[in-house]
Order: C-alpha cells, then sequence, then structure tokens
C-alpha cells in the first residue's frame, strides 16, 4: 500500500526547498516581469495539482492526518503563487 505520509513528507522537503529558490529569485534585482509571471503560473499550476490530490485523498477517504499533510502542501504552494502574484503587480 502507498504511504502517503511519506510521499507528502518528501514533497513537503522538495516544497521547502522550492520555498527558499522562489524567496531568492524575487529578491534578484536583475528579474523581470516576464519571468515572475512564469514563475507565478508554475507555483498555481503546483498548488491546483496538490488541490485536487486533496480532494481525491479525502473523498477516498484516507487518514484525516494525510488529508491534512496535503493540505499544508497545497497551503505552501498558493503563499508561494501569491508571493509571485504581489512582486508582479509592484513591477507594473
Amino acid at each position: 500500500m502507498t504511504d502517503w505520509l511519506d510521499i507528502l513528507k518528501g514533497q513537503r522537503l522538495e516544497g521547502e526547498q522550492t520555498r527558499r529558490a522562489v524567496e531568492q529569485m524575487l529578491a534578484e534585482p536583475a528579474i523581470d516581469r516576464e519571468q515572475v509571471m512564469a514563475l507565478f503560473a508554475a507555483l498555481e499550476k503546483q498548488a491546483g495539482f496538490v488541490e485536487k490530490l486533496v480532494r481525491v485523498l479525502d473523498e477516498a477517504g484516507y487518514e484525516p492526518d494525510v488529508v491534512a499533510s496535503a493540505e499544508r502542501l497545497e497551503c505552501l504552494y498558493a503563499e508561494l503563487a501569491e508571493r509571485a502574484a504581489v512582486k508582479a503587480k509592484e513591477m507594473q
């Protein structure tokens, strides 16, 4: 059987690495709006994927801790997408 908690833990670690990379990218003075918009699109896509995963896990009756772990991952990517959106708006 798939150990979703282990998978989600690994994804959370990757998400934290992504957080650090996004913070560095958004702080880069040479970044342009097109790059920020591409970053935003990628983060939105990831957040959407994890949102679907949350729904599937919940509907399949997985344990609440598995669903909660997926929800935390979704929130991470949604937060990062929001940061990119704010940066893009600032650059208009």
